[in-house]
């Protein structure tokens, strides 16, 4: 596990760790409370790639962006709803997915399932946040 200690103005350093990580791709399960920053790692990743325009899926549960970044958000849904919106097969797709909201459950059939998994805890901290990297 690594730890980063950061505010907006050096998340960099957690994209950059991330980014060395999913050179291949993968999923990275991002935790945290309400407006602990989930959304906006998501933005500075997609924005390091050149994308711009990330906005939160909670209303949508998934948005594609360019160079394969795909984003969920699970907060109004489970596991299983997941499946049944066919979500799972999108996770097949190469490229790195972020999945906002993912419980244990979901690291557990990822990880079982062969996927390369990488859980995000962020919690905020003053006036910087935390976050815990970690390969599932």
């Amino acid at each position: 596990m690594e730890t980063f200690e950061s505010g907006l103005d050096s998340l960099t350093k957690v994209v950059d760790y991330l980014k060395e990580l999913l050179k291949e791709g993968g999923v990275v399960i991002l935790r945290g409370d309400l407006g602990s920053g989930k959304t906006t790692l998501v933005k500075e990743f997609a924005k390091s790639c050149g994308v711009e325009n990330v906005t939160s899926p909670t209303f949508s549960i998934q948005q594609i962006y360019d160079k394969d970044i795909y984003h969920y958000d699970l907060y109004r849904t489970d596991l299983k709803k997941f499946m049944e919106l066919g979500l799972l097969e999108e996770l097949a797709r190469p490229g790195i997915h972020f999945v906002e909201w993912g419980d244990e459950k979901l690291e557990n059939f990822l990880k079982n399932a062969g996927f390369k998994t990488v859980v995000v805890e962020i919690e905020p901290k003053n006036e910087k946040r935390v976050y815990r990297v970690y390969n599932a």
